[in-house]
């Protein structure tokens, strides 16, 4: 019902846009206007669409609290008795009947009757809230839109009023966006405060042990937990390594091919294909990493096992022969075979970009192809090259789903690709998977693990910016 309304709305406002600029149009054969046409019917437009949307959205995102604040007051002694979840589930059930769906839960016996009643006041409470609110908005819009047009002259600054309100709706988006950063921050710190009080943070960054399966209850048994998590942390950096082993040089080699070898329909070709591996679904990497290229890798390693066993070398044979499919290797060259796009596109427009004039000087020096890219194009190009490198080793850090499906979740503290390892990121998504009690260190691990993550993405960006003031060169 809103938003229908909403869409009558925008059509009416749409209306009165081109009513109003058609008027200013007529006024401008007989005097001049300090405004565009234009302007005087964005004027209209804003003033005929904005407050009225703004009364719909506020009752969109409010209707149901003040329900439940109107079901709660006006409830029996018998329903304010029920237990939290089970009260709760009876008002939910009775705004869903109101609004046309089925119960989750069949209300039979004493409560039956007391239901009904309920979801008849709820549907009496939405639908005044809902059509008083829509009375209001187009009441609004009439108002706003009339006062709009008549008060219309040639001489009004109009222009004016409208970039005043295109500047606060810029100025509210850019609000927005720090404001979330704020959130994000505050939320991070003030709960990982909390965990930081229970576990000590020397133990939680230096700690060999990673085991946070602790009683969330007091009626349950759990084991005291361990809270060191330098193993993810290197679990995060070895794959991250591997990943980036497998992407930087590909990608830069192919951003080199592409930009300065390559004809234009072997590059019309070639940049697409790459790019299409940006758009696969991570699920999708996952699944390859377990069902293909960990298998293969397994039976790689055990047939070079089978090869070592018995000789000089028959412990590392015996070794080989009992790698798994879930290792540190397979996540790392999967999510670097992902991440080959990120490197490659954005390195080949980096190089792209330096001037030609460049090139012209180095040929003309008698530097040969090979030469005028390592000794000209790739120095020009390095801040852009390293700030791609940069967001790929933070799309490394930041991956999830491969992980889980090619390296498991053994937090093993070890440099060997080929044992089973985990990320930060894993243990993040775990420890917040299912019923969580957030008076638990467990679960309040993962505010910790992600403000560690966090600061060190930080210090990454920094670093970066460092590297791309040290080398930056500017040219004419």
């Amino acid at each position: 019902m809103i938003f229908i309304a909403a869409l009558v709305l925008v059509v009416f406002s749409l209306a009165t846009f081109l009513w109003a600029r058609a008027a200013a149009r007529r006024r401008a054969r007989d005097t001049r206007l300090h405004s565009r046409p234009v302007y005087h019917g964005l004027y209209g437009l804003i003033w005929t669409a904005v407050p009225a949307l703004l009364l719909l959205m506020a009752v969109a995102s409010f209707d149901g609290r003040v329900t439940q604040s109107v079901l709660v007051s006006a409830a029996s002694d018998t329903v304010m008795s029920m237990e939290a979840p089970r009260r709760e589930a009876f008002f939910n059930d009775a705004r869903r009947v109101a609004e046309g769906s089925r119960p989750n839960i069949e209300w039979s016996g004493a409560l039956e009757t007391e239901f009904d009643e309920t979801a008849a006041r709820a549907s009496r409470v939405s639908g005044t809230l809902r059509w008083g609110a829509i009375f209001a908005a187009f009441a609004l819009a009439l108002i706003g839109g009339t006062l709009a047009v008549r008060r219309f002259s040639p001489e009004r600054r109009v222009r004016n009023r409208v970039e005043g309100w295109a500047t606060g709706v810029l100025f509210l988006s850019s609000a927005v966006a720090v404001l979330t950063t704020v959130g994000i921050v505050a939320s991070l710190v003030l709960e990982s405060i909390r965990f930081f009080q229970a576990v000590p943070i020397g133990e939680f960054l230096l700690g060999t042990q990673w085991s946070p399966q602790i009683a969330i209850r007091m009626d349950q048994v759990g084991s005291t937990g361990a809270f060191g998590a330098a193993p993810l942390f290197v679990g995060t950096f070895l794959i991250m390594m591997i990943a980036m082993l497998v992407a930087g040089p590909i990608g830069l080699f192919s951003a080199i091919y592409l930009s300065e070898y390559a004809g234009g329909k072997t590059r019309a070709i070639i940049k697409p294909l790459l790019e299409v591996l940006a758009g696969v679904p991570t699920v999708v990497y996952g699944f390859f990493a377990a069902l293909t290229v960990g298998p293969a890798f397994r039976e790689f390693f055990n047939w070079i096992g089978a090869q070592l066993v018995g000789g000089p070398l028959d412990g590392i044979g015996q070794y080989l022969l009992l790698v798994q499919n879930q290792m540190a290797l397979v996540a790392g060259a999967v999510m670097g075979i992902m991440l080959i796009p990120f490197v490659s596109s954005l390195s080949d427009d980096i190089i792209n970009a330096v001037p030609q004039s460049l090139r012209d000087g180095s040929y003309a020096l008698g530097a040969t192809q090979s030469e005028t890219v390592t000794r000209v194009l790739l120095p020009a190009a390095l801040p852009g090259i390293a700030g791609a490198f940069l967001l790929a080793i933070s799309r490394a850090i930041g991956e999830t789903m491969i992980v889980t499906m090619a390296a498991g979740l053994a937090a093993n503290m070890t440099l060997n690709p080929l044992d089973t390892v985990t990320t930060v990121t894993v243990q993040i998504v775990t420890l917040l998977t299912g019923d969580q009690e957030f008076n638990s260190p467990k679960t309040l691990a993962a505010f910790g693990l992600g403000l560690t993550l966090f600061v060190v993405t930080l210090i990454l960006n920094i670093v970066a910016q460092r590297i791309v003031l040290a080398y930056r060169e500017q040219y004419d």
